[in-house]
Order: structure tokens, then C-alpha cells, then sequence
């Protein structure tokens, strides 16, 4: 098994240089896979493999060539032999407990891990309320810069002897007063930048429920990490209501309570077009999401009519910087969007991205602030 645990270590970092994401915890049940099925054929080896490491279906090419490489290079794959001892050190200290589970002459692997590494790139659906509690932390740490836009108003330019600005010349004299009217440093402005508004759409119907809390606390950290009007959170289930003022706490779990309190239709039903066509008209269009990064957080489910929903995207689209659809069931295997609402929507979308785990969300963070 030392041998095989050597073989497992290597063909997954053969599978990281080929591009396929492998994490830790994927890792560790293969080896464990491979334990119990010893002696194992290489078919065996290779269906524990595909089960274990591969999570999507356009990887599984990518994972049937590097298993074919291994097979032809060494030819070690199905000779799976007496298990060692598999010692897993989850704190990746390397402590000497592996010293005290060594029998007799038996082998010890360690596989070293990180705990929070593994829950990052966890499903949050398949969170234990502990780990759950753990990925919230997380997601409130994560911290979303703002975009700059052009401004119309000019600022006045650091004066150096590369300055190209246009010189200001109301400015030049009031300041040459002070010199006994000889413009000493003649003053030149440059074009202003203001930050991009981050307009969040929170989708709190009940098929979003096992994702909507910890999308809120995305949300929250979003909102308390910016300036005041940066960030505009709003609702969309039955009704669609305005949080921000609930999120403005730097409290999580106050600014949760009091958005719970506020949105009275949480993990009820979803009509995305009524309630995008509402805030169209009342907040969006006017000016909230005029010019911002919007981001849609939702799988997508809709019981109204898509074609109001497809509408809606549209108007919403012309008149946003860009619009973004985080869907947590993206990450799902073999998802594909056939929702009607989603296959409405995604006409009128920039980017389609995962929102299921903490490192996704990290990638959302990064996404909305490039």
C-alpha cells in the first residue's frame, strides 16, 4: 500500500498538471477507496478514480488520458496490494501522532489536509451545521473592492514634471495671490473616477434555501466593506424588498435577524419577473442599477411566466455595467440550465458562474470588483 499511497500521491498531481481540480479531501477518499477494494483490477481502479476525484463531466477526458498515461508508463495501476496504515494529519502540522499508529513493520502514509482548504471547496448544501457555521465566517471575511467609473468632475492633478492635465486657470490665480501674482505653480486637472455601484438581487425563494443565508451574509459582507449607497441589496421571492438598511450592521447575525424580520416571504415561492418587473420600474431603471455591477443570485426556478422574466433581464441588462447570474446548482454534474426561467434569463447575462461553496464566492468577490 506504500507503494500505491505513492502511486495515489502521484497520479493526482498528474491530473492537477493536466488541469483537473483535485482537492485534498477527494484525494484522501480515493486512497481509502483503494483500501478497501485490494486487491483491485485496474477497471476497479479506475471507476474508484472517476468517482472520487472527477466532479465534472468535461473533466472526464481529461482524467481518461492521464489514467491511459499512467497505465502505459509504469504499469502499476490494479496491483494493489496489503494496505499500510493510512494516517491522516488534518491540521497539516505534521505532529508526531503518526509515530504512535506505526505497528511492527507496517508502513505509515500520512496525507496531510487542511480542514478549512476542504470545506472551502465544500457544497454548502452538504454542510454539517458546524461546518456551516465555519463557512459563514469565511464568507464574512470576504471583502469586494469597488470598480471606478469616469467621473465628469476633474480633480486637481499631482503636479510633476510628466503632467499633461488641463491647466485650470481660476485655480492658477487664486493661488498666484499668495505669491504677489507670479503663477509659480500653474495648476492642471485630470479626469475624476467615482466607484461602481454593486447592486445584489438575492433570490430567498424555498429552492434556494440550503444557499440564501450564507448568499445573504456574501451580501452583508459586501455591504459593510463599502461606503453607504455603494451597495444596494434587494429581495426577489413573491415580493421584492429592500435590505440594505438591515445589512448596514456590522453585526452578521444582527444584520441577518433584522433582514429575516423585513423579507416576509423567505423560502417561499419564486416569481422572478413580477419581482424583477418591480423593481424595474420602481428602483432599477430610474437609477439604482444604472451604470452598476448586478449580480443575480439564483438557481434559476421560477413558477411565473419566462418570457416576462426574459424581458425584465433585458431591461435590466441595457441599463447596468454588467450583469452577473450566480446559480449554486451550476456545480451540480451534468447540470444544465433547461430551467425555464434560467434558459430565459441567460440571453441577458455576462457571466454565468457557481455560487455553491466558499471559494466560489471568493471567485464571485473577484469577479465583480475586475
Amino acid at each position: 500500500m506504500a507503494e500505491t499511497a505513492e502511486w495515489v500521491v502521484g497520479f493526482v498531481a498528474a491530473l492537477r498538471r493536466a488541469g483537473l481540480p483535485v482537492p485534498t479531501g477527494s484525494t484522501v477518499m480515493f486512497a481509502e477507496a483503494l483500501a478497501a477494494l485490494a486487491p483491485a483490477s485496474a477497471d476497479r481502479v479506475y471507476w474508484a478514480g472517476r468517482a472520487t476525484l472527477v466532479r465534472r463531466p468535461e473533466d472526464v477526458a481529461t482524467y481518461d488520458r492521464v489514467f491511459a498515461a499512467e497505465q502505459q508508463n509504469d504499469g502499476t495501476v490494479g496491483h494493489v496490494e496489503v494496505p499500510a496504515t493510512l494516517y491522516l494529519d488534518g491540521d497539516g502540522h505534521g505532529d508526531d501522532e503518526a509515530d504512535d499508529v506505526t505497528t511492527g513493520d507496517e508502513p505509515v502514509v500520512r496525507l496531510q489536509w487542511s480542514a478549512v482548504e476542504v470545506l472551502r471547496h465544500k457544497d454548502l448544501a452538504a454542510c454539517t451545521p458546524d461546518e456551516r457555521d465555519e463557512a459563514h465566517r469565511l464568507i464574512a471575511d470576504l471583502r469586494t473592492r469597488a470598480v471606478e467609473r469616469p467621473s465628469r468632475r476633474r480633480v486637481v492633478e499631482r503636479r510633476s514634471h510628466r503632467s499633461r492635465g488641463r491647466p485650470d486657470l481660476g485655480r492658477s490665480l487664486r493661488r498666484a495671490v499668495r505669491t504677489g501674482g507670479e503663477v509659480l505653480r500653474p495648476v492642471t486637472t485630470r479626469p475624476g473616477a467615482r466607484p461602481r455601484r454593486l447592486l445584489l438581487l438575492l433570490d430567498v425563494s424555498g429552492s434556494m434555501e440550503p444557499y440564501s443565508r450564507a448568499l445573504a451574509r456574501f451580501a452583508h459582507a459586501a455591504t459593510v466593506a463599502r461606503r453607504p449607497g455603494q451597495v444596494e441589496v434587494f429581495t426577489l421571492g413573491t415580493r421584492t424588498t429592500r435590505i440594505t438598511h438591515e445589512l448596514t450592521t456590522h453585526d452578521p447575525d444582527r444584520a441577518l435577524r433584522d433582514a429575516a424580520a423585513a423579507v416576509t416571504d423567505w423560502d417561499g415561492g419564486t416569481r422572478l419577473g413580477e419581482g424583477l418587473r418591480r423593481f424595474n420600474q420602481r428602483w432599477g431603471v430610474p437609477g439604482t442599477a444604472r451604470g452598476a455591477v448586478v449580480v443575480v443570485l439564483s438557481d434559476g426556478w421560477d413558477r411565473g411566466d419566462p418570457a416576462e422574466l426574459g424581458r425584465e433581464m433585458a431591461r435590466l441588462r441595457r441599463v447596468a455595467h454588467r450583469v452577473v447570474w450566480v446559480n449554486p446548482l451550476k456545480a451540480s454534474p451534468g447540470y444544465a440550465p433547461l430551467a425555464r426561467g434560467m434558459a430565459a434569463a441567460l440571453p441577458h447575462v455576462d457571466a454565468f458562474v457557481e455560487g455553491h461553496s466558499v471559494a466560489s464566492l471568493e471567485a464571485l468577490a473577484e469577479l465583480v470588483t475586475s
